[in-house]
């Protein structure tokens, strides 16, 4: 018992301490916690699972596990050396019937809820068209008359240059406006992608032919990573998405400067033509022969 309260105790210990010390938008090393929200429906998945799941499959493993250890105690060859005869217990096999069919739908209420939430988009500020290729992103924004924009992993270099996370951090990330729902339509372009950020609780196939279609809203500007989380080939692991939130003013300016028609070319100058040179002048006349001496 001592044994169990002093792991208890340094579970909710390190379980605090991870969550005091939770990044925002990125993995916390050490952390036992899912990541922080920044959009409402990881808001409604955390909810969905600290205070439904957890306690549901908390009270069912400590009864499983004291079932298990009572029967051992109780009904062992030592202890009960000539066994019972009866097979079945009609009361018993109702209970362990019906209970867990009301375990199942408490938590399909809850469930559908949440599916409904992702489902029920509200009407979309923007819409962003996510492509997943092997091994990369391109984000096209149909709306602001964006073309699709490569958004590539960085190198281990890169990355420890820029201080950023290495095989998460891009060259180019996706930006949208800080307090905006943002459609996000994904497909893939050759084999089964999907496009995966934890701190919005997105999670949508990327399939080739098909166009699937989430969305999120944004809380706080900060940079959001995330990743393929799709088995899609050898570089699998070096395809991430990064998701840069800014404010409407500086979104705004971005999409100028990204639609700015570019600066016209200056005219060439003309060639001034060389000064004509000046005419020689005319030759002097000779001069007369001197007189013969006398």
């Amino acid at each position: 018992m001592l044994t169990g309260a002093s792991a208890l105790a340094a579970t909710v210990m390190f379980a605090g301490q991870a969550l005091a010390e939770d990044l925002m938008g990125q993995p916390t090393p050490g952390a036992i916690d899912l990541q922080p929200a920044a959009s409402v429906l990881k808001h409604d998945a955390i909810w969905f699972h600290n205070v439904i799941l957890m306690p549901i499959i908390t009270i069912i493993t400590l009864f499983v596990a004291g079932l298990i250890a009572w029967i051992v105690i109780r009904y062992n060859a030592k202890s009960n050396p000539i066994p019972a005869k009866f097979s079945h217990n009609t009361t018993i096999e109702i209970i362990w019937t019906v209970v867990p069919v009301i375990i199942l739908m408490v938590i399909a209420i809850f469930s559908f809820r949440l599916l409904f939430a992702y489902n029920d988009m509200p009407k979309p500020y923007m819409t962003v068209k996510a492509t997943g290729y092997q091994w990369y992103w391109g984000y096209e924004y149909p709306d602001q008359k964006i073309s699709e924009i490569t958004s590539l992993p960085l190198t281990k270099e890169q990355a420890e240059a820029k201080k950023v996370p290495y095989l998460l951090a891009a060259d180019k990330p996706l930006v949208v406006p800080v307090n905006q729902v943002v459609r996000v339509q994904v497909t893939g372009a050759d084999v089964i992608h999907a496009f995966a950020l934890p701190a919005f609780g997105l999670k949508t196939d990327a399939i080739p032919g098909r166009l699937n279609e989430t969305w999120f809203k944004a809380e706080k500007v900060g940079t959001y990573y995330g990743q393929c989380s799709e088995l899609c080939g050898v570089d699998h692991s070096n395809m991430p998405i990064e998701i840069k939130v800014v404010s409407q003013a500086e979104f705004d300016a971005w999409v100028k400067s990204k639609t700015a028609p570019p600066a016209p070319a200056a005219a060439p100058v003309a060639a001034t033509p060389a000064a004509t040179p000046a005419a020689a002048p005319a030759s002097a006349p000779a001069a007369a022969p001197a007189a013969p001496a006398v």
